[in-house]
């Protein structure tokens, strides 16, 4: 493959993720009427989605360690396939949220297969560098999915957005099915085994350099999913935005993200990649504390919630390349493995940010900024308190 070639392919199968959760969020409102549903309830399909993508993660990344990339690769994304026709007719919201389990699974191995061929193709900078690029071109699906899912919901109802789902995946799976080769050369027989399996991550989770990067790493994750989770509710339910227009505010707020996959590509190669997550993290922090202030200021606007996400998505956009390779640099016969644990961590802390958000939201902002500052604080804490293990 060529560089470029490969670029692609890990911006593909990385555009899964936020295919899967940005196309249908401002149908999430309109679930809770179609199904007779809570919030609560409804927000399911989110956290169900986040479990399951955590999980598999610890599965598919030595399974791609054992087996070779490719093949694993290519079976994750024909589990998307068929999770997505199933989400598509889903006739209950528990058949939905069952298909969203299945679809994490396989959205997953996608990307938990892509973060193991940038370890297995770059050294850890370079690999930063190429997970940004990519980052930068995956920022198009969050930028644009909310606007094309706020119409497709309006025109057509929560159903054709899974439709997206389907027609991505399918082209996706041409294209790797043509184009990937195997980068795995040190295919790992012990990786899979019981004893081998709790060995690799007994020892990947005692490395303190593992965790310099997991802890920040995770809760950058979690600030945005508090955004995703919660803004479409406070928009369209609180601050009165009409659904058809909630795709742009997200939108909006993926620029920021862009604008820090950007920013972060150029510190990288000043400042390196540990002082690079520093900036990241104190950017994270700002946004979050003026949103807090903002709201209990007085400053009950439409305008307040999309310059926090702005904010906090552009700070995510210099930490999740920073930490996506950081973590598992140390770990070149195990990146699937480091891979899957970092994902699982992540997904963990996104899924209880999620569900905390959804059971929080009292029909007012300042649940949604409490979370918002709270995290925050919890990733810029982590990253001095954890500085000194942290590879460059």
């Amino acid at each position: 493959m060529t560089p470029a070639t490969l670029l692609w392919l890990i911006t593909g199968c990385m555009m899964l993720q936020p295919l899967s959760t940005d196309v249908y969020l401002a149908s999430l409102p309109h679930l809770t009427d179609y199904f007779s549903a809570t919030p609560a309830t409804v927000q399911q399909t989110l956290s169900m989605f986040v479990i399951g993508f955590g999980t598999a993660q610890l599965i598919s990344g030595p399974l791609s360690d054992r087996y070779g990339r490719r093949p694993i690769m290519m079976g994750g994304l024909a589990i998307y396939l068929a999770s997505s026709v199933a989400c598509a007719f889903a006739p209950t919201l528990s058949f939905l949220i069952v298909a969203r389990f299945v679809q994490a699974v396989g959205c997953c191995t996608a990307v938990v297969v892509t973060r193991a061929i940038i370890r297995d193709s770059y050294a850890p900078a370079d690999g930063a560098r190429m997970f940004a690029k990519a980052s930068s071109l995956m920022s198009l699906v969050p930028i644009l999915g909310p606007v094309l899912g706020s119409y497709l919901q309006v025109a057509y109802g929560w159903r054709a957005t899974f439709g997206v789902h389907i027609v991505f995946c399918s082209i996706l799976i041409w294209a790797a099915g043509y184009s990937l080769v195997e980068t795995n050369r040190h295919k790992n027989l012990e990786a899979t085994r019981i004893s081998g399996l709790f060995r690799n991550y007994a020892q990947i989770a005692s490395s303190p350099a593992f965790w310099a990067y997991t802890v920040p790493g995770a809760l950058s994750y979690a600030s945005i999913f508090v955004f995703i989770s919660g803004a479409s509710f406070v928009l369209i339910r609180v601050l009165g935005v009409r659904t058809e227009y909630y795709g742009y505010c997200h939108a909006f707020s993926i620029l920021g993200y862009l604008g820090g996959t950007i920013v972060c590509r150029r510190l990288l190669t000043r400042i390196g990649l540990a002082r690079t997550l520093t900036v990241g993290t104190t950017l994270s922090l700002a946004g979050g504390l003026l949103f807090l202030g903002l709201v209990l200021s007085g400053a009950l606007h439409w305008s307040v919630v999309l310059g926090s996400m702005f904010l906090t998505m552009s700070a995510h956009g210099i930490n999740n390349p920073c930490t996506q390779t950081g973590a598992v640099a140390p770990f070149q016969q195990q990146a699937g493995a480091a891979a899957g644990l970092l994902g699982f961590v992540t997904m963990i802390a996104a899924l209880l940010a999620s569900t905390w958000v959804g059971a929080s939201f009292n029909g007012t902002l300042l649940p949604l900024a409490l979370t918002s500052a709270g995290v925050a604080a919890l990733m810029y804490a982590s990253t001095r308190l954890l500085s000194k293990y942290r590879v460059n």
